[in-house]
């Protein structure tokens, strides 16, 4: 196709006169909307959508029924009501509607009659349960939610969505590019939000539009085609906004009635040519798209299309530019058949700001708290589908349905990113709770099913401990005196034999710990904190409304080993001595310099001064590293804004980060520290101040540190806001360059103060380093790495050479000015009380010689995802083991996964097929052992079960891989004259051998099959 010679429209301007309206008697007018695309002209596509947030300033529920009008007018349900009509009426018109959790309320109200109309109508679209978030999702996560919208869709309707439209999260990942683009099988994607200053340079060079290959590993054929909106998601200017009874709607209508006052079809005519040139030349191809829609527009749909049908008809009798009802999948059909080579984009687009000092990098930890709950739940609902698996889904329930709906409204952008208002973040909280209750059940049924071959009315009734977090366990903390024994069973949902250290709370000193096989094992008893259970008390008070009628006084330790896919069983019982106590030691400051602490029973050495009690030494033993290392904690006071007389006046919020001066928090009560020594495990518990407190903790078994943290209230007494920051420090010469993971699994190389895309203008030299981070974050020099990783999204950054820091918590007093219109300042209340927000996490640290750390980040980074899962149940008198099966595997028991595959979904669908997800967990050249082509024998995997057939399916499991791969658009990328897809490819695994069963993984390749059983 000829390009258009947009050029030559900024030489020639037309004026429409106003002869165009037919002569006659009728005042009917036959609006003509029925263009298609017209080779040779600029062919403006009109894309007509709503935008409807899953929760924000209102609940889900709140939203859709329009209910809380005083907070902002909208509901969902009037939209999708009125569009069905507005549809019918005009087969031309055209809609796009993203939101399932929306559409999927409305689609079960509605009669056969109307749901026969409205399938005629359904062609494709986005698909998800929501719009989710890319920088604070987890990619496990991101596949989930997907999936249960796509599913949806191609089981009512036959259509497997092909564009992504991710139009409003702040800032968008280069792993959600090419989970999308390779592995779903989009062709496009398309974004509202990109940082300020690369969106001027590419309006400039006409590359808002760019082949985006996301994937270092898979390199060009990991390619979509990305397109950034000039301004946003909203109409362009000149007044296109018809939302009825908005008072913030300036729009003339279109009014082309010559016998009434305030005609002005030329005028508008004139307005919508003059913005289509505008954005024409600054688009490549005679193609542009404009997004007629917002937030929850189209509460009375006939107002936009009534319009639009006017703007069609007129601007196509003038001429001069084609205008047509479109969708982005037309859209991107045109763009791709114009045979034009597009700029190459090969990170991601983080951090987002909007103008000057404005980064949206704050969101990264923004509500900590529910982002915990978010992490937990997703690594829980994981586990509970294999369970529900080897059990057998009852579809009477009770099924994890119930926590994958919550779990997938929760990855909505304005949820787990925490920029919602407080009762929103409140309902998310309490769907996950609700789920979460619902797939307890499913757990407690499939392990005493699995355990006691009770699967029908189990007898054995098995408790978990969703608060153990906070030392609360009542399984655990009962009275193990008259024969009574506690029975823990621990459930590993990783594809390979694990060890692991199992902590509960328990009542006495005095108990030991036997295996599965009986045999009396290693334990260590350490005493529960005072400020723990202080703790404890009120926050099970807030969340349960009870207070506890026990307080255990230890914690029980003792090492797990597990089976894959399995469990084993632990019993503890009361004995008559007590069991290997950790020897505690209380150090104060003892004024010398050079006396020094050593802590870690392992390999590991953790070297601490005494002077101090700092943090000043990491040796390890097995791998000769011995570095010097310090943890300190500091906050940055959030930025008021008030003294911005220039530009715009910004603060630090929910979504941006804008410290205003950065304070190191010294410890009150210098040098006072305790270490707690045992057989199994060493700790040291530190106060920082009133408001923060640690325990590091070094495992016999394990080559990393492991910190908990507990950080809050913080204190705003003063009028401060604060984001507290955890910072390692070493003598790493890391030359400004450090890696973050891209939504939990490619490492993307960060240089501080600068972007690859173009030249950074820095006005904000902290915010605007701060990366999100689900998995971690490390740096390299030229004989070491250090690894930080983490148990929830958060954000990090380096701001100094051979330091990392990891922002923890916030609060804050000011609202951001991005519609939220509330301080992010959470409370919680009990006992007739209410204080700020109190978060206790985990990161994890570990030094190693230079190329060997990623074996850890990723294995023990799968870890962290899937905990061991332990259920709780009590016994009397008998030998448990005669009754029951005391360790269990659904795989064969001489096998297991390679180390470098993952098995991240396994799950028993509603007609009986089984949906398996297996990820190569390394990138290419990662690690010269683990970055290879693995291999997985399904056979082995499932030995109790013949399989019959092992479909292999896109990531979204709605259709045929084969049938993806064909019809996949392939793009030309500049620089690339015979296709994007003329590099070698990166290694895949070949098509599965339906004899053989064995399923070959490639690095970072994600491969899924849907499963049938004879």
């Amino acid at each position: 196709m000829a390009e258009h010679p947009l050029s030559l429209l900024l030489l020639i301007p037309i004026l429409l006169v106003g002869v165009l309206l037919p002569c006659g008697d009728s005042k009917f007018i036959a609006y003509n909307t029925s263009h298609g695309v017209v080779p040779g002209k600029l062919n403006v596509h009109l894309v007509p959508h709503s935008h409807d947030d899953v929760g924000w300033l209102k609940t889900i529920d709140q939203y859709y029924v329009g209910s809380n009008n005083s907070i902002q007018g909208a509901c969902v349900q009037n939209v999708l009501d009125s569009l069905v009509p507005a549809l019918l009426s005009n087969p031309d018109r055209k809609f796009i509607f993203v939101e399932q959790a929306f559409f999927q309320r409305w689609w079960r109200d509605q009669s056969e009659i109307i749901k026969g109309l409205v399938r005629k109508f359904i062609s494709s679209g986005n698909g998800g349960m929501c719009m989710h978030d890319e920088a604070t999702s987890h990619y496990i996560d991101m596949i989930d939610q997907t999936t249960l919208g796509h599913r949806f869709i191609k089981n009512e309707f036959n259509v497997t969505p092909r564009v992504g439209w991710q139009i409003d999260p702040f800032g968008h990942s280069s792993v959600q590019a090419y989970l999308l683009g390779a592995e779903v099988g989009f062709d496009s994607i398309f974004f509202g939000r990109i940082d300020y200053q690369d969106r001027e340079k590419r309006k400039d060079e006409k590359s808002l539009e760019v082949i985006w290959q996301g994937s270092r590993t898979f390199g060009s054929s990991s390619q979509i085609f990305a397109g950034a909106f000039p301004e946003n998601y909203e109409p362009p200017p000149g007044g296109f906004y018809y939302e009825v009874n908005d008072v913030n709607n300036n729009s003339p209508v279109v009014q082309d009635d010559m016998e009434l006052f305030d005609y002005n079809v030329p005028e508008r005519v004139n307005a919508f040519v003059d913005a289509a040139i505008a954005q024409a030349n600054i688009t490549r191809t005679n193609h542009v798209m404009w997004t007629m829609g917002t937030d929850f527009k189209y509460q009375y749909a006939n107002s936009w299309f009534q319009q639009m049908d006017k703007l069609i008809h007129y601007v196509n009798l003038d001429g001069r530019v084609n205008a047509l009802y479109s969708t982005p999948s037309i859209y991107t059909d045109a763009k791709h058949a114009a045979s034009k080579s597009w700029p190459l984009k090969t990170d991601d687009y983080f951090p987002y700001a909007d103008r000057i000092n404005a980064y949206w990098t704050g969101y990264f930890t923004s509500r900590p708290g529910l982002k915990g709950y978010v992490r937990i739940m997703s690594g829980y609902y994981l586990a509970a589908r294999q369970l529900e698996f080897f059990k057998g889904r009852n579809e009477s329930g009770p099924t994890t349905d119930f926590l994958a709906d919550a779990l997938a409204i929760v990855q909505h952008h304005d949820a787990v990113t925490g920029t919602e208002k407080q009762h929103v973040a409140d309902d998310y909280a309490k769907r996950l709770s609700i789920g979460y209750k619902e797939a307890e059940k499913v757990v407690a049924a499939s392990i005493s099913c699995i355990a006691g071959s009770d699967c029908g009315s189990p007898v054995t009734k098995f408790e978990q401990c969703p608060l153990l977090n906070i030392s609360y366990c009542p399984p655990s903390e009962i009275d193990l005196s008259h024969g009574k024994n506690l029975v823990v069973v621990v459930y590993n949902s990783l594809g390979w034999k694990r060890e692991d250290v199992v902590r509960i709370p328990v009542l006495s000193e005095n108990v030991f710990v036997r295996d599965s096989h009986g045999k009396e094992i290693e334990s260590q008893i350490l005493p529960l904190a005072n400020a723990s259970v202080v703790i404890r008390n009120y926050y099970v008070t807030a969340y349960l409304g009870k207070i506890p009628t026990v307080t255990p006084k230890y914690w029980l330790a003792f090492s797990a080993t597990v089976p894959p896919l399995g469990f084993s069983t632990y019993i503890i019982s009361k004995a008559n001595r007590k069991a290997s106590t950790s020897m505690q030691t209380l150090l104060k400051a003892t004024g010398s310099a050079t006396d020094t602490i050593v802590v870690g029973p392992g390999h590991l050495k953790l070297i601490y001064s005494e002077n101090g009690g700092k943090l000043i030494g990491y040796i390890n033993t097995r791998s000769s590293i011995n570095a010097s290392m310090e943890h300190s904690y500091k906050y940055y006071t959030g930025n008021d804004g008030s003294a911005d007389t220039i530009v715009i006046p910004q603060a630090s919020g929910a979504y941006v980060f804008r410290p205003n001066g950065t304070y190191l928090i010294k410890s009150e009560e210098q040098g006072a520290f305790t270490v707690l020594r045992g057989p199994i495990l060493h700790e040291v518990h530190q106060r920082i101040n009133s408001w923060i407190s640690q325990i590091t903790r070094v495992y016999k078994g394990k080559e990393h540190a492991e910190v908990e943290f507990t950080i809050g209230p913080i204190p705003i007494d003063d009028g401060q806001g604060k984001e507290v920051v955890a910072e390692i420090t070493t003598a790493m010469k890391s030359n400004k360059t450090f890696y973050t993971d891209s939504s939990g699994r490619d490492f993307i190389e960060r240089i501080r103060d600068y972007r690859k895309d173009w030249h950074l203008e820095v006005n904000q030299p902290v915010a605007g380093n701060y990366y999100p981070l689900n998995l971690g974050i490390y740096m390299k020099d030229e004989m070491t790495e250090l690894s930080v990783l983490v148990d929830r999204a958060v954000g990090g950054s380096s701001i100094v050479d051979g330091q990392l820091e990891l922002m923890l918590h916030r609060r804050l007093v000011h609202d951001d000015s991005r519609g939220v219109a509330e301080a992010l300042n959470e409370m919680v209340c009990a006992f007739d009380n209410c204080t700020g927000l109190t978060v206790r996490g985990k990161f994890y640290l570990r030094v190693d010689p230079l190329g060997e750390g990623a074996k850890w980040r990723r294995s023990f980074g799968q870890e962290i995802y899937s905990p061991f899962l332990l259920a709780f149940t009590e016994q009397d008198g008998k030998e448990w083991r005669s009754s029951h099966v005391s360790t269990f595997s659904g795989m064969d028991p001489s096998y297991s996964l390679p180390h470098n595959v993952a098995i991240i979904t396994l799950q028993e669908l509603e007609e009986g097929k089984v949906l398996l997800r297996l990820a190569h967990l390394y990138e290419v050249g990662e690690d010269k052992e683990l970055s290879v082509m693995a291999s997985v024998e399904l056979k082995k995997l499932f030995p109790k079960k013949k399989i019959s057939s092992a479909e292999e399916m896109s990531l979204s499991a709605n259709q045929g891989r084969a049938e993806m791969e064909k019809k996949r658009l392939v793009w030309k990328a500049e620089g690339s004259p015979e296709g994007a897809n003329n590099n070698n490819k990166a290694a895949r695994g070949r098509t599965v051998d339906p004899a053989k069963l064995v399923v070959e993984l490639g690095p970072m390749e994600i491969r899924t099959f849907l499963i049938n059983f004879i």
